[in-house]
């Protein structure tokens, strides 16, 4: 699938790319590279990030790193660690992958801002439905 292809297929992922405002940057066998500007409405109470942009922007890396139009895989199980608030405004998650096999797969999302600080890691467990 061409970067062009993956963006059209996962523009129906609207809660990520509408509502969180997510693009793709790069696609590889297994691989993914995504990012968001931050904007106000991603802010928690506290005037910082809320977890779950950095959960959200790292299983969507995950989605594209894992599914095709052919090829159908969910998450089963995300775990997030959260290591920093970002510097700037940017979010940039990385996915790939751990160990793909027939029916399981095991992937990692790397979440850095903007200047390459590391910020949060989200990891998943997935099922190839088809």
């Amino acid at each position: 699938m061409t970067l062009q292809e993956a963006r059209e297929f996962f523009a129906q992922d609207r809660y990520a790319t509408l509502a969180t405002g997510i693009v793709i940057d790069e696609i590889g066998e297994n691989y993914s590279k995504v990012s968001l500007e931050l904007k106000d409405h991603h802010k928690a109470a506290g005037d910082h990030v809320m977890g779950g942009v950095f959960y959200t922007i790292g299983d969507f890396a995950f989605a594209v790193a894992t599914n095709t139009p052919d090829h159908l895989t969910v998450t089963t199980t995300g775990t997030a660690s959260y290591y920093r608030q970002p510097k700037d405004n940017h979010l940039i998650a990385e996915c790939t992958c751990m160990k793909e096999g027939r029916r399981f797969c095991f992937y990692e999302s790397t979440i850095t801002d903007g200047l390459g600080n590391k910020v949060a890691k989200v990891s998943f467990n997935g099922a190839h439905l088809s």
